[in-house]
């Protein structure tokens, strides 16, 4: 279980916590069948892990990219600032893992023995592809490190990358294309014409006064109540919609602050209580909702309650510490 959580956290910076849980999942079904185990705990703890890595990084989970196109922020800011607590909220993690899961762990030895017979390499049929691919994933990632140097924004870094990588491969586009996510797009269009819609009818604006008159000039209890609100509401309306309609009203918040730390500060709560909200609920992040069917498909059904019942307790020790993190980084 450790092994396949850091495999999980690990990548999922980089390859965003969906593609993450799309790629571990399966595999994860395969060693539990061997092994004749149950794998919801393990296909649960990879989403409760995706969801701590990804939120170290810009690109990482869906959240922080909206974060980061309004408030400015870079590929390197969130690894700057982010990527210190989901170290140590990750370690915490792993730790009580073992707690977490009593009784999911079963050992046979004649089990282990036919997992250990398979032959990982068989499963690489095309080695020169995997490496010309691993190449442009590498080019991919370090243009996200230098997007703020080339001025080139990473949605376009994505875009290039996505084209060499259906020239490399040669791929048949129109396959590729029916794989796109088409109603998620044009969900996330529709869900930002009414923010703004929002912005400019003066909704936002009016909530923004309120929540500026509300909090006075005490910006840790405004982080205070992000972090913590963020963490509750993200995990129970799902945190990429409660991003997107809050961040406006943030910006608001943000733009009185008295100094840029103080207003980054504000994001960055913003952002972990987001991020670490999305392990709430089985539908409070898109990770959850992807491997809850994946494991559904493969008849390892996940039920609202057993993954719940796990997520409150990692969102609650992960905004607890995040708040800790926010109180002493940025407000002492």
């Amino acid at each position: 279980m450790v092994m396949l959580m850091a495999i999980t956290a690990v990548a999922s910076p980089f390859l965003d916590n969906v593609t993450t849980i799309m790629l571990v999942a399966p595999v994860t079904i395969v060693v539990c069948n061997r092994l004749r185990i149950a794998a919801q705990p393990y296909l649960i703890a990879e989403v409760l892990a995706s969801n701590i890595g990804g939120a170290a990084t810009l690109i990482g989970d869906p959240p922080n990219i909206i974060i980061g196109s309004r408030a400015g922020l870079t590929f390197n800011d969130f690894l700057v600032h982010m990527a210190p607590i989901v170290v140590v909220i990750f370690a915490v993690f792993v730790l009580s893992a073992r707690w977490l899961f009593a009784g999911s762990f079963q050992y046979n030895a004649d089990r282990v023995a036919e997992v250990m017979a398979l032959q990982e390499r068989r499963a690489i049929t095309d080695p020169r592809l995997l490496a010309r691919c691993l190449v442009v994933l590498a080019a991919v990632v370090a243009g996200f490190g230098l997007h703020a140097v080339v001025h080139v924004d990473p949605s376009i870094v994505a875009l290039v990358g996505a084209g060499v990588m259906l020239l490399v491969s040669r791929a048949n586009v129109s396959e590729v294309l029916r794989e796109v996510e088409w109603p998620t797009l044009v969900f996330f269009m529709g869900l930002f014409v009414m923010v703004a819609g929002l912005v400019h009818t003066g909704v936002i604006a009016a909530i923004g006064t309120w929540a500026l008159d509300t909090l006075g000039d005490d910006y840790f209890v405004a982080a205070t109540a992000l972090l913590f609100g963020s963490g509750v509401l993200g995990a129970f309306f799902d945190n990429i919609p409660y991003v997107a309609t809050t961040a406006p009203i943030v910006e608001g918040v943000v733009a009185a602050a008295p100094d840029p730390q103080t207003g980054q500060a504000l994001w960055w709560a913003f952002a972990l209580g987001a991020d670490f909200g999305g392990n709430g609920t089985a539908v409070a992040a898109s990770a959850n909702v992807v491997a809850i069917g994946i494991a559904a498909r493969n008849g390892h059904k996940i039920t609202f309650w057993q993954f719940t019942r796990y997520g409150i307790v990692v969102t609650a020790f992960s905004t607890v510490l995040a708040w800790l993190y926010v109180w002493m980084r940025y407000f002492t």
